[in-house]
């Protein structure tokens, strides 16, 4: 690996090593944060669709769903078509969430940037700009 993947791969958990850190202070941990983003983009997703969408055993997330609704991030409904299950949809306080974590990467990006200058900024702007279609690639 040569150095700029070195660093490359650095930056990447550094930024994640952050939010995760900002977010555990909330009582959130990362596959917490990932099951409220699936049910954020699933509103009404079934327990059983969870499981199958991020690949977890029922008896985990039947866990993480009962934590995350005594949180308050969470909140399920009788489902109309099969009164044995129940829809999950996202509450306020996820939505909150979602947006606290958006601005803690952009504080961290700021905090990262600081010693660029603004011409050293736009190159490494145009550098990435390279290299962002690759990762879609992939």
């Amino acid at each position: 690996m040569d150095i700029t993947q070195r660093r490359i791969s650095i930056i990447a958990r550094g930024v994640a090593s952050f939010a995760t850190r900002v977010m555990r202070r909330e009582g959130i941990g990362a596959s917490e944060f990932d099951l409220i983003q699936m049910v954020r983009r699933h509103p009404g997703v079934t327990q059983a669709e969870v499981c199958q969408r991020l690949e977890i055993d029922k008896g985990a997330a039947a866990r993480q769903l009962a934590r995350l609704e005594a949180k308050g991030y969470l909140r399920r409904e009788t489902n109309p078509a099969d009164r044995r299950s129940r829809l999950l949809y996202a509450t306020e306080k996820a939505d909150e969430l979602k947006n606290s974590r958006a601005h803690l990467e952009e504080v961290f990006y700021e905090w990262l940037l600081a010693p660029l200058s603004p011409e050293e900024r736009e190159e490494l702007a145009r550098l990435l700009e390279v290299l962002e279609p690759r990762c879609r690639e992939e």
